[in-house]
């Protein structure tokens, strides 16, 4: 097994408090990885000393055989490692189109100048053209963000984070604010990833988590309480009484 991403005794201090302790983690090449746990289990905090956001009080991340841990956010995303956030954050005045094409423009270093189809970037084009079909969203290609469907936006915003060309793809709860059909067909465009990249999400409905990782850890207190296959996280008696109940998954 190929390990794509892995920390070693991660911790982030703010003064006496831990958001994140000793935790020590390896996300396989190809893995579908989530993170679940309570409020405030550290989970955002993980991923955001994984992407650079955060440093981290001690302990080191390696993004496969390279010590990442001092890199900034940029120098980590041209080594391939891409996330989404919570809330959208898109360009409400570019069309679905225009977004694609400054993202994979950005990672070719090819200057545009907002044409859809500009002389000489056939190859950046096509990519933008391929990330739509991909996502599902090629209908929509001429139709501004801000009309876009909570939805379709968050499947916008893996667009723009796939066109960087991760390796490795960190969701910080795709889900969230969507209505549950809509939410299926984020998962689903997900599952048609390219099974190389690694993707690593955070989420709260465990129906969507049951459903898409092959690996869930647990997280509570800022430390790993467990981890393993949706059956054994299911099973785990700790796990039921500290988050998905004994009602849900008993």
């Amino acid at each position: 097994m190929t390990i794509a991403l892995r920390t070693a005794g991660l911790t982030k201090r703010w003064g006496a408090f831990a958001a994140a302790s000793d935790v020590t983690l390896a996300f396989a090449e190809g893995a579908r990885h989530a993170l679940i746990g309570p409020n405030g289990a550290g989970k955002t905090t993980l991923v955001n000393l994984l992407t650079g956001a955060l440093a981290p009080s001690s302990g080191d991340i390696y993004l496969g055989g390279e010590n990442i841990t001092g890199l900034p956010q940029n120098q980590r995303v041209k080594r391939g490692l891409a996330r989404t956030f919570q809330v959208s954050a898109l360009f409400d005045g570019l069309t679905v189109m225009e977004s694609v094409m400054l993202a994979v423009c950005e990672r070719s270093g090819a200057a545009w100048n907002g044409l859809l189809a500009p002389a000489g970037l056939q190859e950046e084009t096509a990519r933008a053209r391929e990330l739509l079909e991909r996502l599902r969203l090629e209908g929509d290609a001429g139709r501004m963000t801000r009309e876009l469907a909570y939805g379709k936006q968050r499947l916008l915003e893996i667009a723009l984070a796939l066109a960087t060309g991760p390796r490795i793809l960190l969701l910080d709860e795709p889900a969230a604010g969507i209505p549950a059909g809509e939410s299926r067909e984020v998962f689903s465009a997900l599952a048609d990833l390219p099974a190389a990249t690694t993707v690593v999400f955070i989420e709260h409905d465990m129906d969507l988590v049951f459903r898409f990782a092959e690996r869930i850890t647990v997280l509570v207190g800022g430390r790993v309480l467990m981890e393993g296959t949706p059956d054994e996280v299911a099973r785990d008696a700790r796990v039921r009484e500290v988050y998905l109940g004994e009602a849900q998954h008993g």
